[in-house]
């Protein structure tokens, strides 16, 4: 009996809803690849599909992130200009 492999779904689900939208698509693919490989004997192809799914997910994380902190500090930049101007 083989030690189940993980299949990140529900990080890939929380990556899509609240970081970066096409990376956790992606994800989500892979992701859902991994029980019917498993499932059918490909254990090889189910464990690069969950590498796969675990990869897009950091990338998703990193994106969002990046985003996020450049998101907030345009608003910063623009709070600051905005009281120059009073």
């Amino acid at each position: 009996m083989r030690a189940p492999i993980p299949n990140h779904l529900v990080w890939a689900i929380l990556v899509t809803l609240f970081c970066c939208l096409p990376g956790g698509i992606v994800a989500i693919v892979y992701a859902a690849q991994v029980d019917g490989k498993a499932a059918s004997g490909d254990y090889a192809g189910a464990q690069q599909s969950s590498d796969n799914a675990k990869l897009w997910c950091w990338i998703s994380l990193g994106v969002g992130l990046v985003a996020i902190v450049g998101w907030f500090g345009l608003m910063g930049l623009g709070i600051m200009a905005d009281a120059g101007n009073y």
